[in-house]
């Protein structure tokens, strides 16, 4: 059966990014001009899917009404001859989206369980909002040809060094082939020393709906919510699942540096913005470094 649902959890309270998401929600922050959650439905779009589902929570109205057809201003572009700016605007429009609310913040595991009804018994995708992928062929793509193969449910990894483990769920692998590889075990966390290895979870998945049954029961894991890693642990024993490392670079963008890292990335990409950064970019090093030799001077 083909993939052709995906579910994108956007019910988080963004408390990184506070005070900024205390009215907007985290996933509208942008990116130079673009709010991050449309690059995860832009990689769900150009890898064939069809039907999206967000799982939102309270004050996310915002995100319904960026998807949502905006007549007035489409019309203004139109007949402005802004066409480029209205393809940036309609660049959504061709995949239905659909909205659920978390309506308990229950964890990563519940928002997926939210949306059960909706998938029904088709496998789906699952795209974190935390992490933008930048590669040819869509990371998720890559997944779901891995899937075509299988039939297994699919996990996106990528290799981080060891210090980095700690943040991550990591795979413990029991057969490699290539890329792909059948999973053993998953840990969530591992504390320092103890990772099975240095494959991280980076927030694309293929499952197959069999997982609901595990979400279901509703067993709080690490933090005391319902951890989406301690369901694919118990599929794992009643069905394979598999890993991949896909190709791309990935763009953290779930905590304040990463984001500020993928700002300046996107933008030194955009022709318009490229040499006036760079300049502005050199300048603040020139300054900064001016200002350390002074400060070095003062304390000799």
């Amino acid at each position: 059966m083909q993939v052709k649902k995906a579910i994108i959890p956007a019910a988080g309270l963004g408390t990184r990014f506070l005070p900024a998401t205390k009215a907007m929600p985290k996933e509208m922050l942008p990116i130079v001009d673009k709010p991050t959650i449309q690059y995860i439905v832009e990689e769900a779009i150009a890898s064939g899917i069809e039907d999206i589902i967000i799982v939102t929570g309270k004050g996310k109205r915002a995100i319904e009404d960026h998807f949502d057809h905006a007549f007035e201003l489409e019309d203004t572009l139109t007949k402005k001859g802004k066409f480029d700016i209205l393809d940036s605007v309609l660049k959504t429009s061709n995949v239905e989206i659909h909205y659920i609310r978390q309506k308990q913040p229950l964890g990563l595991g519940h928002a997926i369980w939210s949306a059960r009804k909706f998938i029904g018994d088709e496998p789906f995708a699952v795209l974190l909002g935390d992490d933008i992928v930048e590669n040819g062929e869509p990371c998720l793509a890559q997944l779901i040809n891995q899937y075509n193969q299988t039939a297994k449910s699919i996990i996106g990894v990528q290799k981080v060094s060891d210090e980095e483990t700690q943040r991550y769920g990591i795979i413990d692998p029991k057969l490699e082939s290539g890329k792909l590889m059948e999973v053993n075990d998953l840990v969530e966390k591992p504390s320092r020393g103890m990772s099975p290895s240095n494959y991280a979870i980076m927030g694309r998945y293929i499952l197959n709906p069999e997982i609901f049954n595990f979400l279901g029961e509703h067993k709080l894991g690490t933090g005391g919510e319902i951890q989406l890693t301690d369901a694919i642990q118990q599929l794992n024993k009643h069905q394979s699942v598999y890993a991949y490392e896909f190709e791309g670079k990935r763009f953290d963008v779930g905590e304040k540096f990463g984001f500020i890292e993928t700002t300046i990335e996107f933008a030194l990409k955009r022709p318009e913005l490229r040499e006036k950064l760079l300049d502005f970019l050199k300048k603040k090093i020139t300054e900064e470094e001016l200002e350390r030799s002074l400060l070095s001077n003062k304390l000799k």
